[in-house]
């Protein structure tokens, strides 16, 4: 569970909120929250890199599209 606590008693509630949204997001609990609201089918650990690479080479091909100006 994530806590946050006042640091003096004159720090504003949006700086509490501002940290304390901060580290959910640093913690990774909504992320993994989300992840497990839709089912999703096992797939094998080939099938999943496979994908990953796929991903990765798309990512590279838009990147280098961005940088030359198309």
């Amino acid at each position: 569970m994530i806590t946050v606590t006042r640091k003096d008693s004159k720090e504003s509630v949006e700086n509490l909120l501002r940290r304390f949204s901060r580290k959910v997001q640093q913690s990774g609990v909504l992320a993994s929250a989300k992840q497990g609201q839709f089912f999703e089918k096992p797939i094998s650990k080939p099938e999943r890199r496979r994908r990953a690479i796929v991903r990765r080479e798309r990512k590279a091909a838009k990147a280098k599209k961005i940088k030359l100006g198309r």
